[in-house]
């Protein structure tokens, strides 16, 4: 059974920082695309940023470009979303996602196939 399980959402104070984790377990992600994705109330799921196999191509939404970063631990099957400069407008529930096919890098939600639980994050203004 393949599960994603998220960690490191909380509550922060604008132009704060946090880091959230995402391990997987049940299956090899070492040649698929992760990614993160948030919805905030009353929204659609939108895209954050997704990173290939080799963490060699991230990509990111233009909300949060030059303010997140996206890395992996392939040996870990974990993916890591660096927050800075954190936004009131970026509370949401952050998603982790898996893509079940190898080397496709994509920002749609049709793109991923394994999806965690998710974690809140709120930034107080």
């Amino acid at each position: 059974q393949v599960q994603l399980v998220e960690s490191g959402g909380g509550l922060v104070q604008a132009g704060g920082s946090l880091r959230l984790s995402c391990a997987a377990s049940g299956r090899s992600f070492s040649s698929s695309t992760m990614a993160w994705f948030r919805q905030a109330p009353g929204m659609e799921r939108e895209f954050v940023a997704a990173i290939n196999y080799s963490g060699e191509k991230p990509i990111y939404a233009d909300s949060v470009k030059g303010r997140f970063t996206i890395s992996r631990d392939n040996a870990k099957i974990t993916v890591y979303l660096l927050m800075n400069s954190l936004k009131p407008e970026d509370t949401a529930v952050y998603y982790c996602a898996g893509d079940s096919l190898p080397y496709r890098l994509g920002a749609l939600t049709t793109h991923y196939k394994y999806w965690g639980q998710g974690t809140q994050v709120t930034v107080s203004s």
